[in-house]
C-alpha cells in the first residue's frame, strides 16, 4: 500500500488487540475455544490499556465471542458507549485435544504451533488443531469488510494471541518463539487498511 500517494483519511484505522490475562494464561494452559474469563490481573491490564487509548474515539467495536475478549472490549470502549459486536472471525485458534492441557505438552507434541513452517502446519489437522490458513480464511475477509465499511474511522477489535500471530506471519513478520518472547496480554497492532490491503503502523505485542 502506497501511503505517499493516497489520502490517509480514507483508511480505516484498526486497533487489533489481545485480551487481558486469565487464570489459564497465568498457569500456561492452552485455552483455544474454552471460555475462560479475565482474572483480576487481566482486568487491571485492560484498564491500563483503556487509559492508554483514552484519546481514541472508536466508531465501532468488534470482539471474539469468548468472554475474555468481550469483557476486555467492554472495558476499553466504555466511554464510547458503543455495542460490542461479537464474531467468530476473531475467535481464538481451536486447539482440539490440547485445550486445558499445559502449553509444554502442545510444544512437545507438535512444536510451537504459531511459529512452525507452512509445511509443518499441515500436520495440525492430525491433532484437530486449527491451522494458520484456516484462521486467515475467516480473519482476513472480516478485517477487509470492516475496513471498507468504516473508511476514515477508528475501529477496535479484541481478539487472541493465536490470531495475532497468524496475522503477523501473514504480513511477513518473523514470529519469536513463545518461550523466548511471549505475546503480552493487552498487546496490540495498529493497522491501516483501505479494505483491500493492510499496513501495520505500530505494534506493541512483545
Amino acid at each position: 500500500m502506497d501511503y505517499n500517494n493516497k489520502n490517509l483519511k480514507n483508511y480505516c484505522t484498526i486497533y487489533l488487540t489481545r485480551h487481558g490475562e486469565t487464570k489459564w494464561n497465568e498457569k500456561k494452559l492452552v485455552q483455544g475455544h474454552t471460555d475462560i474469563p479475565l482474572n483480576e490481573k487481566g482486568k487491571k491490564q485492560v484498564k491500563l490499556l483503556k487509559n492508554e487509548l483514552k484519546y481514541i474515539n472508536f466508531d465501532a467495536v468488534f470482539s471474539s465471542d469468548l468472554s475474555r475478549a468481550k469483557n476486555s472490549a467492554e472495558i476499553i470502549s466504555l466511554k464510547n458507549n458503543l455495542p460490542i459486536l461479537t464474531t467468530n472471525a476473531l475467535k481464538e485458534r481451536f486447539f482440539g485435544r490440547f485445550e486445558g492441557k499445559p502449553l509444554e505438552d502442545l510444544v512437545k507434541t507438535i512444536g510451537e504451533v504459531m511459529t512452525v513452517s507452512s509445511e509443518e502446519q499441515k500436520r495440525l489437522k492430525i491433532y484437530d488443531v486449527e491451522s494458520d490458513d484456516d484462521i486467515l480464511l475467516r480473519l482476513l475477509p472480516f478485517i477487509k469488510r470492516v475496513a471498507a465499511d468504516y473508511s476514515g474511522k477508528n475501529v477496535l477489535m479484541v481478539t487472541h494471541g493465536g490470531l495475532l500471530r497468524a496475522f503477523l506471519k501473514f504480513m511477513g513478520f518473523k514470529i519469536p518463539k513463545y518461550s523466548d518472547h511471549p505475546m503480552k496480554n493487552t498487546g496490540y497492532l495498529i493497522i491501516k487498511s483501505d479494505g483491500k490491503e493492510f499496513k501495520i503502523k505500530e505494534e506493541r505485542l512483545f
